[in-house]
């Protein structure tokens, strides 16, 4: 729905928020090892799935210690099994030791967040017009990487945030005085932006049709309801399901003819994927 290219300067900002957090003036216990000491170390995924996390680590390692060599064996969006080797790192112990648990944290979530997101890709028949979407239910400060996760799971991304989209909800619209009231204020305001506008009942519906909307967000219809709004709006709109969907319906939905499902477990519910660095004896 919205392309939003990885920008280095939020890896960037990232990583450099996180090793403050975690490393902060000094790594006391890696202080035990001698500079001069040289290791290498593997990091291995405990369980199966999709892997993320690339440009995070690779920015934490090079933050710490550029010539820290790190050897990839897999790429952003690859599957992988329990016990596959991701990463080889070689170079300076004291930097593989503090640099651990910044990238695994890293890996951890956005690889969660992938295999999340491909699991519920993985419900849509291949060749089906209908495109999955996360939304704003992200991690504080980590959205545009969890976003980029999304993506790497096989999904697609909603708005990156209040500022690149209209999305007039309930509340706008009573604010507003009206759906044509809150719809010719946005085309007003940003006349380039997309207007998108969340209908309850078929009225609602008529009503941001009538106004123009691009996209109409139809919360909590039932498939019999979402077919019928299909028919409806007959393509003067696109159509996007949003409210209490879970995977076991997507296939459904999918046949209903809708363009689009907003889904917030895509980030939301997403439980870090186990992965381990082990240093080499």
């Amino acid at each position: 729905m919205f392309e939003h290219p990885l920008a280095d300067a939020a890896v960037e900002a990232d990583v450099q928020a996180a090793l403050q957090e975690d490393v902060g003036d000094g790594d006391l216990t890696a202080l035990l090892i001698p500079a001069s000491t040289r290791g290498t170390a593997d990091v291995i995924t405990r369980e199966d799935g999709v892997f993320c996390g690339r440009p995070w680590v690779d920015a934490t390692f090079a933050a710490l210690d550029p010539d820290l060599k790190l050897d990839w064996q897999v790429d952003d969006g690859d599957r992988v099994e329990a016990g596959q080797r991701l990463l080889t790192l070689v170079g300076s112990a004291r930097t593989i030791l503090t640099g651990e648990r910044t990238a695994l944290n890293f890996m951890q979530l956005l690889s969660g967040t992938a295999t999340t997101a491909r699991q519920y890709a993985d419900r849509i028949a291949t060749g089906a017009k209908l495109k999955l979407l996360d939304t704003r239910k992200t991690l504080p400060g980590l959205r545009e990487a969890q976003k980029y996760a999304v993506r790497c799971g096989g999904c697609y991304n909603h708005r990156m945030g209040l500022f690149d989209a209209f999305l007039i909800k309930e509340n706008h619209i009573a604010a507003a005085g009206s759906i044509a009231a809150a719809v010719d204020a946005a085309r007003r305001q940003a006349p380039d932006r997309r207007v998108e506008v969340e209908v309850e009942n078929v009225e609602e519906l008529d009503a941001a049709l009538a106004a123009g909307a691009d996209i109409i967000m139809l919360d909590e219809f039932d498939l019999d309801s979402m077919r019928a709004a299909v028919a409806r709006v007959a393509g003067r709109a696109l159509l996007e399901a949003s409210g209490s969907i879970d995977g076991d319906r997507l296939g459904a939905i999918a046949d209903t003819g809708v363009d689009y499902v907003s889904i917030g477990a895509l980030t939301k519910h997403v439980r870090a994927m186990d992965l381990s660095l082990r240093m080499r004896s």
